[in-house]
């Protein structure tokens, strides 16, 4: 019964957290509706699918815009409903400040995200492209850039922490302005074979 009434309380949370973040004030709605769209976002039935699961299918936090700044979102989606990855980036002036990963593998489910002004990632900054050092030291994550090219390179990223399953996450997922669709290598090798255990 203790339990029945934790997880109703849990769930009311979650729907008022939902709810509160949804709230938007007027100065904010104009400023991110005038923000250009790359073209990049999946069909508008992925996003409502996926998104009660998916940090990617939500809005991506806004950091402070510099003078003068350009601020841009990227997303992109590779597989299939039971079987995919994407991750979304905001871009400031062309610099990665924001990225969210998702993967699925059903019933499996990776998440990760993390922001240049968060508390607990370091970015560390080395001409066109920067390191990710995650929280507690779970494993590192390379963003390059080659003109339009984002490529998010994973390197021994705890599976654990941010899968629920053993092992590491190794591999790239290649984000290109343009297109909504991925080139995901590797990221997602060894998640199958724990998934249908």
């Amino acid at each position: 019964m203790r339990r029945s009434i934790e997880m109703c309380v849990m769930a009311g949370l979650c729907m008022a957290m939902t709810a509160c973040g949804s709230l938007r004030a007027p100065e904010e709605r104009a400023e991110r509706s005038a923000i250009p769209d790359s073209g990049t976002r999946p069909p508008p039935s992925e996003i409502i699918q996926d998104r009660q699961e998916s940090p990617v299918a939500q809005d991506l936090p806004y950091a402070p815009l510099p003078p003068g700044g350009q601020r841009e979102n990227l997303t992109c989606f590779s597989g299939n409903e039971d079987r995919h990855a994407r991750i979304g980036a905001e871009l400031v002036n062309g610099e990665v400040t924001y990225f969210a990963y998702y993967s699925k593998w059903r019933p499996r489910t990776c998440s990760l995200d993390a922001g240049r002004d968060d508390a607990v990632n370091q970015w560390i900054d080395g001409g066109a492209y920067s390191t990710v050092v995650l929280s507690d030291r779970k494993g590192e994550l390379r963003i390059e850039r080659n003109g339009d090219v984002y490529r998010f390179a994973f390197l021994d990223v705890d599976r654990s922490r941010y899968c629920g399953m053993p092992g590491k996450i190794n591999g790239s997922l290649v984000v290109t302005r343009g297109k909504n669709s991925c080139v995901v290598e590797g990221v997602m090798d060894g998640h199958g074979e724990i998934a249908v255990r």
